[in-house]
């Protein structure tokens, strides 16, 4: 069982509460800029995560390659289940997953109204506001590589994932 999710990453901080000496409220200073990165991730029903990031949304070409990605990656056959995300249920990915799906593909889309349901938007979660909390990087350079590090430093916590897949609707 794979569950599948994207999110955003901003120029722009993920502004959190922080302590700071009575009277000396701390200031974050970050560039107004809308540019992003991009993350797709996995995770498997044995707490381990994969992800690819990009400058730019995905589209549904590149949600194919991460699902060839996953079909190299993970053995024997996988159940994904993701969200209504428009490039999941594009003619591109449909046929895809119809020629992959005797072999060893099946989806479920989660309902609409329901993304707590969805283990890995805890990951995100806890990567903007427990791992990246009020980061102001100048750059996509240097977010991207603040990101891959946080995302390195997540995969070797497997204890941590597994919480997200036992209570998904619990977030920080």
């Amino acid at each position: 069982m794979v569950f599948i999710d994207e999110s955003g990453f901003r120029l722009l901080p993920m502004v959190v509460r922080t302590w700071a000496v009575r009277g000396q409220t701390p200031t974050l200073r970050a560039p107004l800029s809308w540019g992003h990165l991009a993350v797709i991730g996995a995770l498997t029903d044995e707490g381990k995560l994969y992800t690819q990031v990009q400058r730019r949304g995905f589209r549904a070409t590149d949600i194919i390659r991460f699902l060839r990605y996953l079909l190299r990656c993970l053995p024997g056959k996988l159940l994904l289940i993701w969200d209504g995300l428009p490039a999941h249920r594009s003619k591109r990915v449909k046929a895809f997953v119809a020629q992959e799906s005797n072999a060893r593909l099946e989806v479920w889309a989660l309902p609409a109204y329901a993304p707590d349901l969805n283990p890995i938007e805890g990951v995100w979660s806890y990567l903007k506001c427990v791992m990246l909390p009020n980061l102001c990087a100048p750059t996509l350079n240097q977010l991207n590589q603040h990101l891959r590090r946080s995302l390195r430093l997540l995969r070797t916590q497997p204890s941590l994932l597994a919480t997200y897949l036992r209570q998904p609707a619990i977030y920080l």
